[in-house]
């Protein structure tokens, strides 16, 4: 136990342990089925912004295309799934049996070759990862190794999603089209939309997220942690110092994709079904709003800001349907501009410093009150020799 708090300690993981608490104990026992169905969709964003901590708060490098890499691991799996779903019975009133649906509206009589790996799950679970990783790499390799970064790499982020998005949408023999790729019912025979699939697919996500956070964090506290935060604030003087800052950027926009790719193959699993509204220009920035409300310095603040940011959107949609987009730009410029280190920052500034305060004052005002505590009162006592004294007279 104590090697544990140690641990947890040196790691700084204590708001970790809170938060694990809040989503693997709280939210299951206090919200429904559905609302906790909403909650785990939330989560699968969160892994995008804990990538943009690391990429951005700690590499300052600002990517407004993380949607790409979210977009692409939810098809790796979206295309497992379509798969599983068009069996040739399933799919016997098609024209092409054993072929998804939307390839035989466009008039293809058979499976394109590099849809064939993706029959086999362990192949798809790989490319899920690898798949954006890969893209990240080629474009980060090019642009950091010429020395862009800045304005200039973000909008050429932007440019990417925006060219991945018209790819997806003209494709649409390929991909699904605008419509993406939809009723996705099962995985491996499992049918993912029962309430018990639901609960499991979300603790599956709660773990994979903590597993996340705890990965980032392991990264921070290292040396290429280190190097991170020196980059982002003197890139010369590493460099000169004889590191390949290129390399640690490359790495940590890598890391950032492969962790966006993992939440939209949960995305995928948890909602039954990917399209390209969630590659985009919109999406990624919006993406960005979520790490910027939560705390762009901190991974657990970066879930809260996540949380915050989609339940708000959820429940003003739901309230002020004709408002809500307002009440959003409200909410979010209302934050930066209040705490413009976000959840994360309010609570260093705010919450940690007066609770501090108040335990200090208290244990002051127990010091004080024990140093005026009267001293009991010595018992009286009569002494022994006038006692006997007394005893022998009456005996004479």
């Amino acid at each position: 136990m104590q090697a544990l708090k140690a641990w947890i300690q040196r790691y700084q993981l204590a708001s970790l342990v809170l938060l694990t608490v809040l989503l693997a104990v709280v939210l299951p026992l206090a919200l429904d089925i559905f609302r906790l169905n909403l909650v785990g969709k939330y989560l699968t964003y969160a892994f995008v912004a804990i990538g943009l901590v690391m990429v951005w708060g700690y590499g300052g490098v600002l990517s407004l295309g993380q949607g790409v890499f979210f977009g692409l691991g939810g098809y790796a799996m979206a295309m497992f799934l379509k798969l599983e779903a068009s069996d040739p019975i399933s799919t016997k009133i098609q024209s092409t049996p054993g072929i998804p649906d939307f390839m035989d509206w466009n008039q293809l009589t058979e499976l394109p070759s590099f849809w064939l790996p993706f029959k086999s799950l362990p192949f798809s679970l790989a490319a899920v990862i690898a798949v954006p990783t890969l893209l990240a790499w080629l474009i980060s390799f090019a642009m950091f190794k010429r020395r862009v970064g800045g304005v200039y790499f973000a909008i050429i982020t932007q440019a990417v999603a925006l060219i991945v998005t018209v790819l997806i949408i003209g494709q649409q023999g390929y991909t699904g089209g605008v419509n993406g790729m939809t009723d996705l019912k099962t995985l491996w025979g499992w049918d993912t939309r029962t309430d018990s699939a639901k609960y499991i697919l979300y603790y599956v996500c709660v773990a994979l997220l903590i597993g996340a956070i705890v990965l980032c964090r392991w990264i921070q506290t290292g040396k290429v942690g280190t190097l991170l935060l020196a980059m982002r604030d003197k890139e010369d003087r590493v460099r000169f110092s004889g590191y390949d800052v290129a390399n640690f950027k490359v790495f940590v926009f890598c890391l950032a994709a492969a962790l966006s790719g993992v939440g939209g193959a949960l995305f995928t699993l948890q909602v039954g079904f990917m399209s390209p509204s969630f590659v985009g220009i919109v999406p990624s920035i919006e993406m960005v709003i979520y790490a910027a409300v939560g705390g762009r310095m901190s991974l657990v603040g970066a879930v809260y800001g996540t949380l915050l940011v989609n339940a708000g959107k959820t429940y003003f949609s739901e309230s002020f349907p004709d408002l809500w987009l307002f009440l959003m730009a409200g909410l979010f410029i209302g934050v930066t501009m209040a705490f413009p280190m976000g959840l994360a920052g309010l609570w260093e500034s705010r919450i940690v410093p007066w609770w501090n305060s108040r335990r200090k004052g208290t244990a002051s005002a127990a010091a004080q009150g024990a140093q005026a505590a009267p001293a009991p009162a010595p018992t009286a006592t009569k002494p022994t020799s006038a006692l006997s004294e007394g005893m022998g007279r009456q005996g004479a």
